[in-house]
């Protein structure tokens, strides 16, 4: 079993209201406070999983600097006042650095007995397949 520490639980949670206030943000015709609050909270409870110095170092990269670059821009453009625009540079960013684990979530997915039938459907497989970066056996 693993063990969480106090400040992985911390982590999560904090990581889980970014999460649930980049919702609401989007929910609320992109409002700008809700999803710079929810970057903000995203960020540190990521430094709390991780811990500082692996967060510094899963950003900073040598191939992971232009997909950070989109990230943290979009993350300066939704401050700035101009929050659709900032969070499509920001999925964008986000979508690239974590594109890696995608294989990783994709299989994690199918072995979950109920959602794991959803990717039997035609439509959904072959878009899995593209995420995963498999091609369709002929």
């Amino acid at each position: 079993m693993l063990s969480v520490t106090d400040s992985q639980k911390i982590g999560i949670g904090l990581t889980g209201f970014g999460a649930f206030f980049l919702f609401l943000g989007m929910i609320f015709f992109f409002d700008r406070v809700l999803l710079a609050f929810g970057n903000l909270l995203f960020i540190s409870g990521l430094s709390f999983i991780i811990g500082l110095q692996r967060t510094f170092n899963f950003f900073f990269q040598r191939h992971k600097i232009k997909s950070s670059g989109f990230f943290f821009t979009g993350i300066f453009v939704v401050l700035l006042g101009w929050p659709l625009i900032g969070m499509l540079i920001e999925t964008y960013g986000f979508f690239l650095l974590f594109s890696g684990f995608f294989p990783v979530i994709i299989n994690f997915l199918r072995r979950i007995p109920v959602i794991g039938r959803i990717f039997d459907i035609a439509i959904i497989n072959k878009f899995a397949e593209k995420l995963e970066g498999q091609h369709p056996m002929v």
